[in-house]
């Protein structure tokens, strides 16, 4: 568990103890520190995203960030689930929060929609496709190709089953109708790592964890899965600029709090995660994890987390994926 300090109190008076009645009220929140759930381990996109939009958030408290790693978020997740709706416990997720809604189907000890009050969509991290620099291809045109003339000849990497880069690249396969065979990871050091030696030919992944790779030479990119150029990795080409189909995907950073949560305290937090995103320097250092900052309400960030359940429950029905054992 580690801490983020950002600032003193702003009271220097003792704080009084925690009643339930009043607790609710905008104008006594936050008496304590915030408890924020982080369910991978510290220096990933999820954590490094998370730290510093808190560090930005002025409420007069401060943040004890708590990483809670393992079965694909499910950990931390469950946590927060039961965890008091007092304002005081919140939840970082990703794109696998959505997928395990289908995933995980029936095997769950929460839902990802009900037991959750949506609070911002923070950014979003378009994903990069990168091959092994052996792979006769120079852009996504000529990937496809080269996979239809040979068939299970390309074994793709991924940071884990269920992972939006391996989702990602089961969408690729079922859109473009090529035959690839999956290699699953624990995380993306590894997969990144074999990619360079050519043990396996695909990797799609965030650009936090690759670009570096990319711009050493050790692999190559050959797109970005995004609508347009991403800010930080603007030397990627789109998809469709490297003659793919029209795709999207992207890893992205979600706050949650407990279902039933008032709503006042949840809109203020909103709040100040919007103000967060419009600041300079916030800005800059999301470029640099090429994440597109969002700050999404709370409205918009249930319909976001709505359309990629159904977005990833159809890749994952399709694909017949099933989760690790």
């Amino acid at each position: 568990m580690k801490i983020i300090t950002r600032r003193a109190l702003l009271a220097t008076g003792a704080v009084a103890p925690f009643v339930a009645d009043c607790a609710h009220a905008q104008g006594t929140w936050p008496a304590k520190p915030i408890r924020w759930v982080v369910p991978y381990t510290a220096g990933g996109l999820t954590d490094v995203a998370t730290r510093l939009t808190l560090e930005k958030i002025a409420l007069g408290q401060s943040f004890v960030v708590d990483n809670k790693p393992g079965a694909n978020s499910l950990i931390g997740a469950e946590f927060v689930a039961n965890a008091p709706p007092d304002g005081y416990t919140f939840l970082t997720v990703i794109a696998a929060h959505a997928a395990n809604k289908t995933l995980y189907a029936g095997k769950l000890k929460f839902d990802p929609v009900a037991s959750f009050a949506p609070v911002s969509l923070v950014g979003v991290a378009p994903l990069i496709l990168c091959v092994t620099n052996d792979l006769p291809v120079k852009n996504v045109a000529e990937l496809v190709a080269y996979a239809k003339k040979n068939p299970g000849k390309i074994s793709f990497g991924s940071s884990g089953v269920g992972s939006a880069a391996h989702l990602t690249s089961e969408m690729l396969k079922q859109v473009a109708d090529i035959q690839m065979e999956h290699v699953p990871y624990k995380g993306t050091a590894p997969a990144l790592a074999d990619l360079g030696s050519g043990s396996i030919q695909m990797l799609i992944d965030a650009p936090i964890g690759v670009i570096s790779n990319v711009r050493g030479g050790k692999v190559r990119a050959l797109c970005m899965l995004s609508k347009e150029r991403v800010p930080g990795v603007e030397e990627v080409p789109t998809i469709v600029e490297a003659g793919g189909p029209p795709l999207e995907s992207s890893s992205w950073v979600m706050f949650l709090a407990p279902a039933g949560t008032p709503k006042e305290i949840v809109d203020r937090l909103q709040g100040e995660v919007a103000k967060a995103m419009n600041d300079p320097a916030l800005r800059k250092r999301f470029a640099e994890l090429a994440v597109i900052p969002v700050g999404a309400s709370p409205a918009d960030t249930a319909k976001f987390l709505n359309d990629e359940i159904a977005k990833w429950g159809k890749v994952i029905t399709t694909a017949g994926v099933k989760p690790d054992a």
